[in-house]
């Protein structure tokens, strides 16, 4: 059982006041003590795109790593590749859309140019020693394009299995998907890629991303991307929210019996580092106006640190 800790990524790339590089480094470094398997710490992109990770090099400068923890970022492309290489990444992720649309409001460019544009980062990310992820947005729906057919899904998967992507992630980028839609698509797409190379990423826009995870679960599926206090959402979708929270989906995977490792205090700790940098609504604290856990201060959700 993984979980990939996206926060320092994909929950901060919405974020619209800065956060200063040192607190993104320190949100890294106190992450690495949660006991979880790989830390997405941002991207390299262009900061005119998303200005809140324009410091990427820099935070991979100041973080310190810890051994059996994989740091890994995004990159769109060889430049970005180039500036990873440099910042001496675990790993490097790449991206696309099933929804045409999507793709061209996210990336500039069509499914299939999105392909032509990373084959050259995966052939020499290999050359590297780097594996690859790709990341498949809309994998369910699409705000511009509306409901994604599972069979559209499996053909983008399929083609990036085919040109030497190791672990491919499911994103549910929308939050929209409900687990009837979850099933439908694992039971067409485990067939035929093997579970170990399959990610699931799901946005709690609908208060189903749990339930989705647990159906993910319940077919064999082991890697979970989350964020830290279901920070996130995706600045080129419409009305998408945060991730699932990963405190929410260890509480859940236990409950389930599985060893998951990952220590709910120390994930509060993380968290509350970015709390001066957050706009109230999305610092830690009770929706509801109850006091807040006694032993660790946090609250997202139903679960903090007792429960």
């Amino acid at each position: 059982m993984k979980i990939v800790e996206v926060g320092p990524r994909d929950g901060l790339q919405n974020e619209m006041a800065p956060i200063p590089t040192k607190t993104k480094a320190a949100f890294v470094d106190v992450l690495s003590e949660t006991g979880v398997g790989e830390i997405e710490v941002s991207a390299f992109v262009s900061p005119r795109r998303v200005p809140q990770l324009g410091d990427a090099t820099q935070v991979f400068g100041r973080i310190s790593r810890k051994d059996g923890v994989i740091y890994s970022a995004l990159v769109p492309n060889e430049k970005g590749l180039d500036r990873a290489i440099e910042s001496q990444v675990d790993k490097v992720s790449v991206f696309t859309a099933v929804s045409e649309t999507f793709n061209r409001k996210n990336i500039n460019t069509s499914l299939k140019g999105s392909i032509n544009r990373f084959l050259p980062v995966v052939k020499r990310a290999h050359i590297e020693g780097l594996p690859v992820r790709g990341y498949v947005s809309t994998a369910f729906w699409c705000a511009f394009e509306g409901k994604i057919q599972p069979e559209a899904v499996i053909s983008v998967v399929v083609k990036l299995i085919d040109i030497g992507i190791d672990e491919v992630s499911i994103s549910d980028t929308s939050g929209k998907a409900s687990p009837e839609e979850v099933k439908r698509l694992l039971d067409l797409l485990l067939p035929k890629i093997s579970s170990d190379r399959i990610a699931m990423h799901f946005h709690d826009t609908y208060g189903r991303g749990i339930e989705n995870v647990l159906v993910s679960w319940s077919y064999g599926t082991t890697i979970f991307d989350s964020s830290v206090g279901a920070l996130g959402g995706c600045p080129f979708a419409p009305g998408a929210t945060g991730n699932v929270a990963t405190e929410d989906v260890v509480k859940a995977l236990e409950k389930k019996g599985e060893k998951v490792g990952v220590d709910l205090q120390k994930l509060s700790r993380a968290r509350r580092l970015l709390d001066p940098f957050l706009t109230e609504d999305r610092r830690s604290l009770p929706k509801d106006g109850s006091p807040a856990c006694a032993a660790c201060q946090y609250s997202t959700r139903e679960v903090c640190c007792q429960r």
